[in-house]
């Protein structure tokens, strides 16, 4: 099982950016993909997550109206539309799966991660 997540940058409050994860080594359209994220001192929190259909979508709070998860099974890649950035939203993003979506908000649920991508957002 291989997850690379990419698309990560800086950016001003406010703005946008849409986050990858490219996967490969298993049947992708058969399960959930989950996106996290940790902030400097911080626990690993859920974001995140498709379910293996695209057909049912869960949020965080924080994220909720802000972000868009999606997912292209013929191309095996899930993404994260991020959008009207908040410096609180800096953290380094990954992606996971290997547990349902009703899992979302325990990472440690999830066996498989990919390597992060850092997003800053700042002026």
């Amino acid at each position: 099982v291989q997850l690379q997540a990419s698309g990560g940058g800086l950016v001003q409050p406010g703005g946008s950016l849409r986050l990858s994860c490219a996967a490969s080594g298993f049947t992708f359209d058969a399960y959930a993909i989950g996106w996290f994220r940790q902030a400097p001192g911080k626990e690993r929190e859920g974001v995140s997550c498709i379910s293996s259909s695209g057909g049912s979508t869960y949020y965080a709070d924080s994220v909720n109206g802000r972000f868009t998860i999606s997912r292209a099974n013929a191309k095996n890649t899930a993404y994260l539309q991020m959008g009207n950035l908040k410096p609180e939203d800096t953290a380094v993003y990954y992606c996971a799966t290997g547990a349902p979506c009703s899992d979302y908000d325990l990472p440690e649920a999830f066996g498989s991660w990919g390597q992060g991508t850092q997003v800053t957002v700042s002026s």
